[in-house]
């Protein structure tokens, strides 16, 4: 940026100081004005989106889905180091599957509840 700056400047010294007719002098500061505007907009748009991005980061327990945080740290359940819940991926779409007569049996795959053999039925609410 200090840079620009500086090479504006020696831009708009050099168009004062040679004899150049007013309206070439006017039409290129006029766009030099532009330019420097349109330069500094999108890098306020930049900053702005990266803050965005970081707020939307939410963390989440690999072994009790429902358990989310906006901060790292530990799932109060059961001490796991939450991990970084990506929406869009695979991981944040995945379908929980749990014992009928076991409801603390819980799984990410269809199968059998290692207590009771039972077929591992889908949570309620949740699509495939």
């Amino acid at each position: 940026m200090l840079y620009l700056n500086a090479v504006i400047i020696a831009i708009v010294n050099k168009i004062f100081t040679n004899k150049t007719n007013k309206m070439k002098r006017l039409i290129i500061l006029m766009l030099l004005v532009v330019s420097t505007t349109a330069i500094f907009a999108q890098t306020a748009n930049q900053e702005k989106q990266k803050k965005e991005h970081k707020t939307k980061t939410t963390y989440r327990c690999p072994m009790h889905p429902e358990v989310t945080s906006n901060k790292p740290g530990k799932c109060p359940k059961c001490g796991t180091q939450l991990v970084i819940n990506r929406t869009g991926s695979k991981q944040a779409e995945t379908v929980t599957y749990t014992c009928p007569t076991h409801p603390d049996v819980t799984s990410d795959k269809a199968g059998t509840c290692p207590k009771c053999g039972m077929a591992l039925v889908q949570k309620k609410g949740e699509k495939e």
